[in-house]
């Protein structure tokens, strides 16, 4: 999973510092603001199988994934309603309803049977979905965010107040002065610190949209809690089959990652697939169950 991130170090390195030392006004593109929803219209999920599990489910009405492995059950309810169209694809990759590719070419078979989480974090997450082991494979296409900005209350934070954001902050002003060197920055110096300052009282989901990801108006998006069910992406828009499940509360990746589920049960087992590292525990089958009404 790869959140975007400038990393242009060791020369801009200095930039923040600077910048955060120096107060100026001007009439700098960083005043306005650019951001429009996408247009979005809603579908309805699918579950073309009702799988079985002897595994004890809520009683809330709603689609359940009962993963199997090789360190017990986690039992997760997918959100239909705020991420439709991610929830499909994880079903139709892991019932084997939807063709991905491989080195073998198009296959179509249940996805997520055999493969480990591949990249775990104590404090912090269990990734898995990726059919190379190493965080670079997928099913050879990509879908788009699912993400409502706003519903996660990011039209009212300002940039200046999340330092979690900076690194897109930072990408957002060395993009709009097309800043590529030291020498650039040296050379636009003055403006650059202008227009900083002035980006630091945009809301984050201004800052976010001019570094290209995009928002709708329409789910009802929910955030990167202890225990959310995201997609992993390496930027906006990159989407496949990996995904992760917070061991802990992620506001830096408010935004960033569509929240497709939530972890009911098993938090003792996730604790248990962080702890024994990375590769080290089988997905041995993921079963779909819809308890919707």
């Amino acid at each position: 999973m790869k959140s975007i991130v400038i990393n242009k170090a060791p020369f801009f390195a200095f930039l923040f510092l600077a910048l955060s030392q120096t107060i100026f006004c001007s009439d700098q593109t960083f005043k306005k603001i650019t951001y429009e929803p996408v247009s979005y219209s809603p579908s309805k999920v699918i579950v073309k199988r009702q799988d079985v599990t002897t595994v004890k489910l809520p009683e809330k009405p709603a689609i359940y994934a009962v993963f199997n492995t090789s360190a017990g059950d986690l039992v997760l309810e997918l959100y239909d309603k705020a991420a439709p169209k991610t929830v499909q694809n994880f079903i139709d990759l892991a019932q084997g309803e939807k063709d991905f590719i491989t080195d073998k070419g198009s296959e179509r078979r249940p996805f997520y049977d055999g493969l480990k989480f591949h990249r775990v974090i104590e404090n912090f997450m269990a990734q898995g979905g990726c059919p190379r082991g190493d965080g670079t494979g997928g099913p050879g296409y990509q879908t788009e965010d699912e993400i409502n900005g706003k519903a996660l209350g990011l039209d009212k934070l300002k940039i200046k107040d999340a330092p979690q954001y900076q690194s897109q902050l930072q990408r957002a002003v060395l993009t709009e002065f097309k800043i590529q060197s030291r020498a650039e920055f040296e050379e636009k110096r003055t403006e650059v610190e202008k227009a900083y300052q002035e980006a630091m009282e945009l809301p984050v989901l201004e800052v976010l949209h001019r570094v290209g990801y995009r928002y709708n108006e329409a789910l009802p998006s929910q955030k990167a809690v202890r225990g959310s069910l995201a997609m992993a992406n390496a930027g906006p828009n990159t989407n496949g089959s990996q995904f992760f499940i917070n061991q802990v509360d992620t506001p830096h990746l408010d935004g960033l990652h569509t929240v497709f589920g939530f972890l009911v049960t098993g938090y003792d087992v996730l604790d248990r697939i962080i702890e024994k590292g990375n590769l080290q525990t089988t997905i041995r089958k993921v079963l779909i169950i819809d308890k919707r009404q």
